[in-house]
């Protein structure tokens, strides 16, 4: 049952992950959330994440944003690059995912989710038989409290540490 909530890796941010190796292993497409993810949420995109966009791209991923939130904000997020995406995705429902996938013109095998929650994110993605790149959410340093979905990952990643994550993507060289 907690298998559920496991990602098949953790990592300290999307800059931190190897996608020349995630392409290595079969990997031809990212699904990737935006709040806390990329940028703290409802912020703008940064100069730096609009590069990333830019480097992944040219690199041949084929990228696509899925968000809880509205057009207007996606839209607004992605002033400066362009990719797919959905809006008011739903998650963690597997459907959007599996919309995800066909959107991209992608087998399942060949896509792989980041985002920051266990409880969203994760869950869907393994629900959908994806494979998931867990990042800790931006601001997961502060000493601000934090609500109660937050302290629940804590356990669930308590236990995930004592597995071995089922992909190791965790050093990067190509983005910075």
């Amino acid at each position: 049952m907690l298998k559920l909530f496991y990602p098949s890796c953790y990592v300290e941010d999307v800059m931190s992950i190897n996608y020349e190796k995630l392409m290595r292993m079969g990997f031809k497409a990212l699904i990737i959330d935006i709040d806390n993810t990329l940028v703290p949420h409802g912020a703008d995109c940064t100069p730096a994440i609009d590069n990333y966009f830019n480097i992944l791209h040219a690199m041949g991923w084929k990228t696509l944003l899925l968000s809880n939130n509205n057009r207007k904000r996606i839209e607004r997020f992605m002033a400066n690059f362009s990719t797919l995406y959905i809006e008011e995705a739903g998650k963690p429902s597997p459907a959007c995912y599996h919309q995800a996938v066909k959107m991209l013109g992608v087998k399942p095998s060949e896509a792989v989710v980041i985002g920051d929650q266990v409880f969203t994110d994760i869950l869907g993605a393994n629900r959908a038989g994806l494979a998931s790149i867990l990042v800790k959410y931006i601001g997961y340093y502060k000493k601000e409290k934090k609500g109660i979905r937050r302290n629940l990952e804590k356990v669930v990643l308590w236990l995930y540490r004592h597995r071995k994550p089922e992909l190791d993507v965790s050093i990067n060289t190509e983005i910075k």
